[in-house]
């Protein structure tokens, strides 16, 4: 497991990196591009990683290797931000504006944007499926996750990719490696517990403008996404029940892996 998920990492760290944002116009002339996004805790969840992004024209391949997250759960993970040139950025915990010590989905969307693209592992990647917990990626019993997909995105997001940055969700603040309610029902939907959709990693292209007030006010529930669909936030996913779809994606990864072997 150790020799694959370092074969894996050193893959990822591999992709070119066009890091000089700001710089001359032929350093963004046509041809792939690369961008480093390093994911660090939110909630105090211990979670980190890094994500890669290669673009090539509006073709998007997404990497992810991360750790510390919830072992054996789904985590819900999408690429947020404007392609308006607004600028948002990842929480802190002054986004806490209820002071229970967690910033919520709901208390962060209006620092880090409005999904642009749902990170599932198949399927759709609107932000219909920001809670498509089915299709999105487990964390394995250690609590890494290895992600790689590659989809199309709309010109808007090939335009504004650095302004774009990658949120994860899942959270175990008790740390009995499951999610519950014991810091209470989502604010997204009162069936879930805020553990499932708090958001756990957050990260910003490398080189982009981080901490600025957002140009034009916040687009929270209004920006459009890439397949042009108006936005509308995790708030007004459909109510998915994440704890027994947890149980069900793993049993799906067994058979999976069962079939494999």
């Amino acid at each position: 497991m150790t020799a694959k998920r370092t074969t894996r990492f050193a893959a990822l760290v591999a992709l070119p990196l066009t890091l000089a944002l700001g710089t001359s116009s032929a350093a963004t002339a046509a041809g792939p591009r690369g961008f480093q996004i390093d994911l660090s805790q939110l909630n105090n969840s211990r979670a980190s990683g890094t994500a890669m992004l290669s673009l090539n024209g509006t073709e998007l391949t997404v990497k992810i290797e991360a750790q510390g997250l919830t072992p054996g759960q789904p985590h819900a993970q999408h690429i947020h931000g404007s392609t308006e040139g607004h600028d948002f950025t990842c929480p802190d915990i002054t986004a806490d504006k209820d002071g229970d010590g967690i910033v919520t989905t709901s208390e962060g969307l209006p620092v880090y944007g409005d999904i642009n693209i749902s990170l599932t592992v198949d399927g759709d990647t609107t932000p219909d499926s920001g809670l498509a917990v089915d299709r999105m990626p487990v964390a394995e019993a250690d609590g890494t996750l290895s992600y790689e997909r590659t989809l199309t995105v709309s010109q808007d997001v090939a335009d504004h990719i650095q302004d774009l940055h990658v949120v994860q969700h899942g959270i175990d603040p008790n740390g009995n490696n499951k999610y519950d309610f014991g810091v209470g029902k989502s604010d997204l939907d009162p069936k879930l517990p805020q553990e499932a959709t708090a958001p756990a990693a957050c990260g910003l292209v490398k080189g982009a403008a981080v901490g600025s007030v957002p140009a034009g006010g916040v687009e929270t529930g209004t920006a459009a996404p890439a397949d042009g669909v108006q936005g509308r936030g995790m708030a007004a996913v459909g109510a998915a029940t994440l704890v027994a779809a947890a149980g069900t994606v793993v049993v799906t990864r067994r058979r999976r892996a069962a079939q494999d072997g």
